[in-house]
C-alpha cells in the first residue's frame, strides 16, 4: 500500500498539479490510515482492505476526539486514492461504497463589512508617503486581496509579467494549474506601477515574483498573514483575521451588489458552483435584515 499511495501522490504532484498544502493534506490522510491498518490488523495489502476497516478506522478518529470537518476530509482523501486504484485496476471494488460521510456544519463565510471596509483600506495605506518596499507591502497585499478574491497562494504565485498594465488585468493561476483572467481598478495599477519602480531597485536576478521582500526574494507565506492580520486587528472586531477574510470580503460584496453568482464563481476560480454558494447565505442574512426593518409584519 506504502507504494501505491506514494505514486497517488505522484499523480496528484504532477498530473493533476494540486497545490503543495493540497498535496501535503492528502499524503498525511492517507499516512495515517496506513499506520492504523498496520497497527491494529498487520495489514498492508491494498485488496485486503474492505469497509469494515475504514469503519473501524473512522470509530477510531471519533474516539480520539478528532472533527467531523476532519474525518469528512480523511475519508474524502481515501475515496480518491481508492477510486484511483480501481481505475488503475489495483481493487475490483472500493472499499468506501455505501460509507457515509458524517454531516460538518456549514459555517457563514467571515467577511468585513461595506461600511467597514474603507477603514481596512485606509488602515493598509496610512503611511500616505510610502516609498519603500517595506511601507508599500501592506497596502498593495490588501488592495489585492479585496479587489481580486484570490487565494494567498495565488497572490505569492502571481508574476509580474502575469500582470497586464495595459489591460487592467491579472493573470492568476489557481488550483489544477487553471489559469484565469481578473479585472483591477485604475487606481490599483496606479499602485502596482509605483511597485514595479521600487521592486526594481531591489528585486534578485531570477525573481520574476510581483510581491517581493525589502531585500528582493520573494514573499513567504507567514508574512502575508502577519501582514493581513496586522491590519484587520487594527481595523476591525473580527475573531478571524487571515487573508482568507478578504476572499470572503470580496465575494460577499459582489453579491450583495448583484453580481452574477456564475461570475463570482470564476473570479474566484472555483471548479463547482457548489463552492461558491456559501456566499449566497450571508446574501440572504442581508436580506432577512432588510425585510426584517421594512416590512409591515416582520
Amino acid at each position: 500500500m506504502k507504494d501505491l499511495q506514494s505514486k497517488f501522490i505522484d499523480y496528484l504532484r504532477f498530473e493533476k498539479r494540486y497545490s503543495p498544502n493540497t498535496v501535503t493534506a492528502y499524503k498525511k490522510d492517507l499516512e495515517q490510515f496506513r499506520d492504523y491498518m498496520v497497527a491494529e490488523y498487520d495489514a498492508l495489502l491494498i485488496q485486503k482492505i474492505k469497509r469494515t476497516h475504514i469503519r473501524s478506522w473512522i470509530a477510531d478518529l471519533r474516539e480520539k476526539g478528532v472533527s467531523p470537518k476532519s474525518i469528512h476530509r480523511k475519508m474524502s482523501s481515501l475515496s480518491s486514492f481508492f477510486k484511483h486504484m480501481h481505475r488503475l485496476n489495483q481493487i475490483e471494488v472500493s472499499p468506501m461504497l455505501n460509507i457515509i460521510k458524517p454531516k460538518v456544519e456549514k459555517r457563514l463565510a467571515t467577511f468585513i463589512r461595506e461600511d467597514k471596509i474603507e477603514e481596512v483600506l485606509e488602515t493598509a495605506s496610512e503611511d500616505k508617503q510610502a516609498e519603500t518596499i517595506a511601507e508599500l507591502n501592506p497596502q498593495l497585499i490588501i488592495e489585492i486581496l479585496y479587489q481580486t478574491g484570490m487565494r494567498r497562494s495565488e497572490l505569492l504565485n502571481l508574476t509580474c509579467n502575469r500582470t497586464d498594465i495595459e489591460s487592467k488585468e491579472l493573470r492568476v493561476i489557481g488550483k489544477g494549474n487553471k489559469e484565469r483572467l481578473i479585472p483591477i481598478s485604475t487606481e490599483l495599477v496606479k499602485l502596482i506601477k509605483y511597485y514595479l519602480v521600487k521592486r526594481n531597485e531591489v528585486v534578485i536576478d531570477g525573481n520574476d515574483k510581483l510581491l517581493v521582500l525589502p531585500n528582493g526574494k520573494p514573499l513567504y507565506p507567514k508574512y502575508i498573514y502577519n501582514e493581513v492580520k496586522k491590519i484587520l486587528q487594527s481595523s476591525t472586531t473580527l475573531n478571524k483575521k487571515s487573508p482568507h477574510v478578504l476572499r470572503h470580503t470580496f465575494a460577499t460584496h459582489l453579491l450583495n451588489e448583484g453580481a452574477d453568482i456564475n461570475a463570482i464563481k470564476e473570479l474566484l476560480g472555483h471548479a463547482s458552483l457548489a463552492a461558491t454558494q456559501i456566499y449566497t447565505h450571508n446574501g440572504i442574512e442581508k436580506l432577512k435584515n432588510v425585510h426584517k426593518k421594512a416590512h409591515p409584519k416582520s
